[in-house]
């Protein structure tokens, strides 16, 4: 497809291009390949009423939440892993600082399995995980559902209807394919799921190598690719660089008061 030789462009264009206000937005990486640059680009944007959907939210997403970016979260666990609590989420949710949050809680399996139905052009997935749970309770998307072939009561999530999936990974190449390995999570769904998509990467390569397990999203999947070296710091790249520990005992501090928030956000 023609329109892919203009896939690559800097990460402040692809944020203004493909994140209005309003959308439904997911960061997703696991434990690694976080996209930490890109969601700073849309705070330094001043991107507002974002829904933000994330398996974990964690430092990324207590930024964009202290900096009043987001008026919803739909998560399965939120906090600084290793560390302890989200401050600025805390804070939102506790006294609607600096905005109200609203909330909408999973199970891991429970949003894993939204993403996966809407990367796959269906409408709900089914899963028995929430039973004897009070989440059903709690969450207006979770609805009980019987099945047709043997009567089981199990529980129906609705498909995610995301706006816009952002993503990091190890390399593309010049045409905009992708390749990312190591420790993935619900990646590849997400940017299936997604209207539209960016995949920040640290570096943009002639060949794509071929690597063990690697994930490839092809060209057509992706909107935009932006080389961002270093874009999943303080969280690591396998085999790029190492999780910069200390930053997130750091953050615990900084986060904890709103003037210390207020003052890191005038460094972005």
């Amino acid at each position: 497809m023609a329109h892919n030789a203009h896939s690559i462009v800097s990460l402040g264009t692809a944020v203004s291009e493909l994140v209005h206000d309003g959308d439904t937005v997911a960061l997703e990486g696991f434990t690694h390949l976080i996209p930490m640059a890109a969601g700073q680009e849309l705070i330094r944007q001043r991107r507002r009423d974002l829904t933000l959907v994330r398996m974990t939210p964690d430092i990324v997403y207590d930024q964009l939440i202290g900096a009043g970016c987001a008026r919803k979260l739909v998560f399965s666990w939120g906090g600084n892993p290793g560390v302890g609590s989200l401050h600025r989420f805390r804070d939102a949710i506790q006294n609607g600082w600096p905005q109200p949050l609203e909330i909408e809680e999973h199970s891991h399996a429970g949003l894993a399995n939204r993403y996966v139905a809407a990367a796959s052009g269906l409408p709900f997935a089914v899963m028995r995980g929430y039973r004897g749970t009070d989440l059903p309770k709690h969450t207006a998307n979770i609805k009980p559902i019987t099945c047709p072939f043997t009567g089981e009561e199990l529980t129906a999530v609705p498909a995610l209807e995301l706006d816009v999936a952002i993503v990091h990974a190890q390399r593309a190449d010049r045409e905009g394919n992708v390749q990312m390995w190591g420790l993935t999570g619900v990646q590849k769904e997400a940017v299936l799921a997604a209207k539209r998509s960016l995949v920040t990467v640290e570096e943009i390569v002639d060949v794509l190598e071929p690597m063990p397990n690697a994930v490839v999203l092809p060209k057509w999947v992706v909107t935009h690719v932006a080389e961002v070296p270093n874009g999943a710091y303080p969280s690591y790249a396998h085999d790029y660089y190492d999780r910069d520990n200390a930053y997130y005992r750091e953050w615990d501090g900084i986060s904890k008061e709103r003037e210390g928030f207020e003052e890191w956000l005038e460094t972005l």
